[in-house]
């Protein structure tokens, strides 16, 4: 289920299959490189399809000592919800905060992007580096404490809610991550925020937590 909060608040909540209708919704959909899905690998890699002439079949005895060589899998149980992935250690701004004061945030926190909260810690839009970057003049110097990502002038007055992406979609705790992970690949974006039904901040689940799970040791279930 996901949810789609802005300044105005909640307009809309659904389940994947009615985001795109939601009016005003940013969405930065990528130029995809096959005609169709399912061709990402090349006819000759999917599943029953048969070897292309000047494909060779791999060597069964290849195979079977290279599966030996795996890990024996161990099921820690399937994981399925957003809740059991997502970042829990958040850096969240706010509507007021300076453009100044956001940018020291995201290269201090060393992320790329944040929820942003209204007074009530309601989420209402999603802030990035790049949307910073279109108020704020940035000046290459060496890297320090202060300056982890360069000086920055111009601007710096400006607030968050001014350059802000609303509205934001969000989901819900228990929502499929498959289902987010095709948001995020619409969409663009690199995380969504995690909210309840009060749209208080839970966490982020990003495309490197569901990565993260893929490749957990030992592995897991993940689309059981």
């Amino acid at each position: 289920m996901f949810v789609v909060y802005g300044i105005s608040g909640q307009s809309f909540r659904g389940p994947l299959e009615q985001l795109n209708q939601v009016p005003g919704l940013a969405s930065a959909r990528r130029a995809r490189g096959v005609e169709r899905e399912g061709e990402e690998l090349g006819p000759e890699y999917r599943v029953g399809a048969r070897p292309a002439p000047d494909v060779a079949a791999p060597d069964a005895r290849a195979l079977a000592a290279y599966a030996k060589m795996l890990p024996r899998p161990v099921d820690r149980g399937p994981v399925r919800h957003a809740w059991q992935v997502m970042g829990r250690d958040v850096l969240s701004l706010r509507t007021t905060d300076t453009v100044a004061a956001a940018w020291h945030a995201l290269a201090t926190r060393r992320v790329r992007q944040a929820p942003v909260v209204d007074a009530s810690d309601n989420v209402v839009g999603l802030v990035s580096d790049r949307d910073l970057l279109t108020v704020i003049d940035l000046q290459p110097v060496a890297p320090s404490a202060e300056t982890p990502r360069g000086r920055v002038s111009g601007g710096l007055d400006r607030r968050v809610e001014e350059v802000m992406v609303t509205p934001v979609v969000c989901a819900d705790p228990i929502t499929d991550i498959r289902r987010i992970a095709h948001v995020l690949i619409e969409t663009g974006l690199t995380a969504l925020p995690v909210v309840n039904e009060s749209r208080i901040l839970l966490g982020m689940v990003s495309r490197g937590d569901i990565l993260r799970a893929t490749v957990a040791d030992p592995p897991l279930s993940l689309w059981a």
